[in-house]
């Protein structure tokens, strides 16, 4: 599943096609390799409209599965969002879009070695967004920093098409590419929002081995 990613849009490209009115970030920087419980900008429902916010990489983990460990590494990325665990947080004020350039799955080798395959949009076009969920979550991220209160997010995954089934069939991130879709996840009722077509039709992305900006 996607535990790799890259956010190497221009963020004025971001504001614009998401309608954000409040920037938080700072001076975002180009980020080609996003990594689990690392940080990285996502487009909230603010107070005063859609706002750019860092977060970190990585929602709560249920309970159950973190007996005997002392550290949630959070959980990346939500299959059923309709479950107990998940539900709590499926509002507009929990919505988010996560801008990405491009996406990651490791392919495996005949050797057991693994190489990671990027997807982007086939079109050109150098900005998109996964369907996310964000909450903020007091909890042990890394064992050195101790308990941290942290906004947190992850993102939806769905059955996945033909070119992310080719290299790994069982899912793929949800991505939205078109405004309206952009404007149900984060505006509509929660009935509506989860009927948002997740299907990703085949032929909207494009397979590389080596992305440009990772040379």
């Amino acid at each position: 599943m996607c535990n790799l990613y890259s956010m190497t849009s221009n963020p004025h490209a971001i504001k614009d096609v998401a309608k954000v009115l409040e920037d938080r970030t700072g001076n975002l920087q180009p980020l080609p390799e996003i990594y689990p419980n690392t940080m990285a900008p996502i487009v909230r429902n603010g107070t005063n409209g859609r706002e750019l916010v860092m977060a970190r990489w990585g929602m709560p983990t249920p309970p159950g599965y973190l007996k005997g460990h002392k550290v949630d590494r959070g959980v990346t990325n939500i299959r059923n969002p309709t479950s107990t665990w998940w539900k709590r947080w499926e509002g507009v004020e929990h919505r988010c879009l996560v801008p990405l350039t491009a996406f990651s799955e490791p392919e495996r080798l005949p050797d057991g070695k693994s190489r990671p395959m990027w997807f982007a949009r086939s079109d050109g076009e150098p900005l998109a967004f996964f369907a996310g969920i964000w909450c903020r979550w007091t909890s042990v991220r890394k064992l050195a920093d101790g308990e941290t209160t942290d906004d947190l997010f992850g993102f939806l995954t769905t059955e996945a098409n033909r070119e992310v089934g080719a290299i790994y069939s069982k899912a793929m991130p949800v991505i939205l590419r078109q405004l309206d879709e952009l404007d149900v996840w984060m505006n509509a009722p929660a009935k509506e929002a989860m009927r948002l077509p997740r299907s990703q039709p085949d032929g909207v992305l494009t397979c590389v081995e080596v992305l440009d900006f990772l040379k």
